[in-house]
Order: C-alpha cells, then sequence, then structure tokens
C-alpha cells in the first residue's frame, strides 16, 4: 500500500504530540479514505509536502512571500502522486528556492496542519493536509526566487512574528526552538 509510510509517520506523530491528536486523527482517516490522496486531481484535499527550511546555524528559517496567498510560509506543496512526501517536500524545497544542498534533519514528521485553500479561477476551494519535515541548508544559503514567490528570506527564527502570526507557523517556531 503506497500509504503505509505516511500513515505510519502520522501515528508516531500522534504519540509525540498529544495536543494535536484531534488533527493527527482528521489526517490519519483522510489518508486511509482516499487511495488517490497524494493527487491534486482530488478535488476535496490532497496531501502538501512542506519544508521548514533552517539555515547551517539554526537560527533562521526561509519563508516565501507566497504570490497566489501572499502570506510568508514555509516552502513546500504538492505531492503530485508521490507518496514519499519527505521527497516531495525536499523537492518543492529546491524548486521554490534554487538551494541544493539541503538535508533532512529528521525522517519523521515536524509538523502538521489542514488549511483551506480558496477558490481560485477553474480550482475550488479546497483542503491542504499538510506534511512539514525539517531540511537544512548545509552549504551555500544563497537562494533564488522562483515564480512561485514574491520574494523569499531568512528570517531569524526568534524574530518569526515580524513576518507571520499564523498559528501553525508559530507553532513550528516553538517546536524548533525547544527541540
Amino acid at each position: 500500500m503506497h500509504r503505509t509510510d505516511l500513515l505510519s509517520k502520522l501515528r508516531n506523530y500522534r504519540k509525540r504530540w498529544l495536543a494535536e491528536t484531534d488533527m493527527a486523527d482528521r489526517l490519519i482517516d483522510f489518508v486511509e479514505t482516499h487511495p488517490d490522496c497524494f493527487k491534486r486531481t482530488l478535488r476535496v484535499g490532497h496531501i502538501t509536502g512542506s519544508a521548514w527550511v533552517v539555515n547551517k546555524a539554526g537560527t533562521h528559517v526561509l519563508l516565501t512571500h507566497h504570490k497566489k496567498l501572499n502570506m510568508w510560509l514555509q516552502l513546500g506543496g504538492h505531492a503530485d502522486g508521490n507518496s514519499d512526501i519527505l521527497d516531495a517536500a525536499l523537492r518543492e524545497a529546491v524548486e521554490e528556492s534554487g538551494i541544493q544542498t539541503l538535508e533532512a534533519v529528521s525522517n519523521e514528521i515536524f509538523d502538521i496542519d489542514i488549511h483551506l485553500i480558496p477558490a481560485r479561477k477553474t480550482e475550488p476551494a479546497h483542503l491542504h493536509h499538510d506534511i512539514r519535515f525539517v531540511f537544512q541548508c548545509l552549504e551555500i544559503e544563497d537562494y533564488v526566487v522562483s515564480d512561485e514567490s514574491h520574494d523569499l528570506a531568512w528570517v531569524e527564527i526568534e524574530s518569526l512574528e515580524n513576518y507571520t502570526t499564523e498559528t501553525s507557523m508559530l507553532r513550528m517556531k516553538e517546536k524548533w526552538l525547544n527541540r
């Protein structure tokens, strides 16, 4: 079953982050219910992979000023059918930043989130069931702004609130600082 690895990771996540049990249960149910959960053609929503990218020192996180959503967020996007969601998150981080020297800090899920994506053009409103991993930039931290972003910025994690007050972003900040 192509969903086995993700379900195992989600169950481990659920055990570690008890305050997020409800969201973890919703995600597990979604993955179990939808064999095509990794495909963006699933209109009710789909699995996405995101990357909390930290610099070599671990003091800054790379954020994108997302064009479609007009918000500062972590890098990430659609799995496009890839059930290896860690690989999908890495692919998205490299595509959106141009940084080739990213390495997963862990194979375990760092954070999860379920959020509504508003309707746009021919695409109806739908949910992103976001699976987030931590990646660290090992060498050159120079980035390239992709077509999906207004801008990118290395943001001091301690000062994240200067860029966003979005709940899940602040939750990731606290997880990173308290690791």
